[in-house]
């Protein structure tokens, strides 16, 4: 009882804001804010003010004694410097929290929500709906803590990128399995967190540093291991009781062969037909650019990060 009261109050709220001209959040139709790309939503990132908070984020994990020998002499190489700004942002994005008073932040929320479900038109900020989409409660919120927007940018990208979208449906049909499921924000959640430790570890450098660019990087490892979790779960009838090992098992292969991961991706890709059904304007968007414009202009800043006690070797 409690719970629907607080679901019609939230649906009250939201219907009375239709009409206000000061929430700004919608769209021209009531009721339906316009998708948001990955690209818009990154350019909100660039532009916005996060100095402040960009001397809390750690940008490589701490080595000392034989572990940081053995990791100069036989460890994979460091990033290059150019890319330590945009390497930063990313870090900084994954502090950053859910704030439902910003409209790029409920843009990509919206946009998930109504991408992977085939939802029109939004939805209310809190209600048991999100748990349909595998959040742990109503609030999103409470459950980006570990990962913060990143771990929104993240299914964004799969989800907006024709490429991937079949994937991104894919593996949420498996999430509803009667037997099968799994919550899928919380373990695309579980993924950001190995592709941050991944970056923090340089196990992606070389891929960023051949390619001069850590976003696309990181997007591209995000999806590949979020498929390969995908295909560990299909084929292996594995259930939420074993989430837990399977998340060890991808983390750990994640780590030790990234170009592996990327290569099976790149496989599966060029196996599945895109669907025919795309609304243009998913391909009218462009790729992710290159960072190098970004930095030679100096248009990289940081804003909105707060500051988070996260035990990165941990998933949820």
């Amino acid at each position: 009882m409690l719970r629907a009261q607080e679901e019609w109050e939230a649906l009250e709220t939201l219907q009375t804001g239709l009409h206000s001209e000061k929430s700004g959040l919608l769209g021209d139709f009531p009721g339906q804010t316009s998708l948001i790309s990955f690209n818009e939503a990154l350019q909100y990132f660039q532009t916005a003010d996060m100095s402040e908070y960009k001397k809390k984020i750690q940008p490589a994990v701490r080595r000392s004694g034989l572990s940081l020998i053995s990791h100069l002499l036989f460890g994979p190489p460091r990033l290059s410097k150019e890319l330590h700004a945009e390497r930063d942002l990313v870090l900084a994005i994954a502090q950053c929290p859910l704030d439902s008073s910003q409209q790029v932040h409920i843009r990509v929320l919206q946009t998930i929500y109504k991408r992977l479900t085939g939802a029109r038109f939004d939805c209310p900020l809190y209600g048991s709906h999100w748990e349909q989409l595998g959040f742990q409660g109503l609030d999103p919120s409470t459950d980006l803590r570990a990962a913060g927007l990143l771990g929104l940018m993240h299914p964004l990208y799969m989800a907006m990128e024709p490429k991937t979208l079949p994937l991104a449906h894919d593996i949420f049909r498996l999430s509803q399995h009667h037997t099968q499921n799994f919550p899928f924000c919380i373990m695309s959640i579980n993924i950001t967190r190995i592709c941050l430790q991944a970056l923090r570890e340089e196990r992606v450098s070389k891929e960023c540093n051949r390619r001069q660019q850590v976003f696309a990087v990181l997007n591209d490892f995000y999806v590949a291991t979020f498929y390969h979790l995908y295909h560990i779960w299909k084929t292996q009838n594995k259930t939420i009781s074993d989430s837990g090992f399977v998340l060890k098992e991808v983390e750990s292969f994640a780590k030790r062969n990234p170009k592996e991961l990327l290569r099976q991706l790149d496989i599966y890709l060029q196996e599945r037909p895109l669907p025919k059904d795309l609304s243009p304007e998913i391909w009218d968007q462009q790729p992710i650019e290159s960072s190098n414009q970004n930095r030679s202009n100096g248009n990289i800043c940081f804003t909105g990060v707060c500051e988070q006690q996260v035990q990165e070797d941990r998933l949820i």
